[in-house]
């Protein structure tokens, strides 16, 4: 089973064509409705001031990497009271961040016909190719974004048909970067086992054949940034999340104790995320934490995430030895991860709604 291979309904036109035709128009089924105060989209300017991106955890990966105690002791606690972090000194080349995204950059320019040859097919069934990526009902408040949605690995499951032939050596630089990301993924991985008290490689043991997807979300200037989001609130299914961010424009935003934290991007460096499947391993220890993309009047925001995920077979339920060690309940129900996903793929990533229902005791 590919990991993005359910429906998206079709959305026309797309937002980017939408800003060319009339900047100053939105249509209503992208505007908020019956949003609490609190989580109305701001301006960066008027963002809490309880927490600030000084805040959000730092981790070096070239400590991280060479098993340094006091850089792993910095992750288990950016995952605890985080869910995320900014990585630096991952040994990604410039030239391979800058050359994702500058293809990406041209492949968004290109002409609605160019990009529609490769665009997501409700026929087909795949959430893959250029399009709106989380299109689940007809009633749905639609995200103020477009997007480019590929398998990365394993190599056999990509479907080549939806990668983009143009510009030309885009497809080319989405594989030096998904390449470099998946080194950068499975060495986080290895750090995480031994920061949850276990082998340096068990967790990539149950991502045998590792799985991973990219999505890269084009979010256009905005007339009313008070009134839409680029991404909705919502929470990542998988393990961990490998995003870059564009240099000079702030727009991701990260829930922590019940306020909205802007994440200002640290040139040449990663933001990291833990995911559903990882908090439901950690009994709740490690927490996948919302997060969202909030829009500017005169600036397009481009991001690049890169999502890792167990194995479909694999079950996955809170470790033993976490259990033990704590003396905590079990929270969470045994569930093979692939059916895991497809529930979360019916329905648009929301909030904290899918972690919910995999706790013992719902229903």
């Amino acid at each position: 089973m590919s990991s993005l291979d359910m429906a998206s309904l079709p959305v026309e036109p797309n937002v980017q064509e939408l800003v060319r035709s009339n900047p100053l128009k939105i249509p209503e089924k992208y505007l908020l409705k019956n949003i609490d105060q609190q989580d109305k989209p701001k301006s960066i300017a008027n963002t809490s001031h309880d927490f600030s991106s000084d805040d959000i955890p730092i981790i070096d990966f070239s400590l991280l990497s060479s098993g340094h105690a006091e850089e792993l002791n910095k992750l288990d606690l950016a995952c605890k009271e985080w869910g995320f972090f900014q990585l630096v000194n991952h040994g990604v080349a410039r030239e391979v961040l800058q050359g994702m995204k500058d293809g990406s950059a041209k492949f968004f320019e290109l002409p609605l016909e160019e990009k529609n040859k490769i665009s997501m097919s409700t026929a087909k069934g795949t959430r893959e190719g250029y399009g709106q990526a989380s299109v689940a009902t007809e009633e749905q408040t639609l995200d103020w974004s477009d997007a480019l949605v590929l398998n990365l690995y394993p190599s056999q499951i990509r479907n080549l048909e939806y990668w983009p032939t143009t510009p030309r050596g885009f497809k080319e630089a989405i594989e030096a970067y998904a390449s470099e990301v998946k080194r950068v993924g499975e060495e986080i991985l290895r750090s995480l086992s031994l920061t949850m008290g276990m082998e340096k490689d068990v967790l990539l043991g149950l991502h045998q054949d590792l799985a991973a997807a990219l999505r890269i979300n084009y979010i256009p200037p905005c007339s009313m940034p008070d009134k839409v989001l680029g991404l909705s609130a919502h929470a990542d299914a998988g393990t961990i999340t490998v995003l870059m961010q564009e240099d000079n424009v702030i727009g991701l935003q990260i829930r922590n104790q019940g306020q909205w934290v802007s994440v200002k991007p640290i040139p040449n460096s990663f933001v990291v995320n833990v995911g559903d499947a990882l908090e439901i391993w950690s009994n709740g220890k490690y927490k996948s934490i919302e997060h969202r993309a909030v829009t500017n009047e005169s600036k397009a925001r481009m991001s690049y995430a890169s999502f890792i995920f167990p194995h479909v077979d694999v079950e996955i339920e809170p470790f033993d030895h976490i259990l033990e060690s704590s003396g905590t309940i079990q929270m969470y129900k045994k569930v093979k991860y692939g059916d895991y996903l497809i529930q979360c793929l019916k329905r648009k990533m929301e909030g904290k709604e899918h972690t919910q229902n995999a706790k013992l005791g719902s229903t």
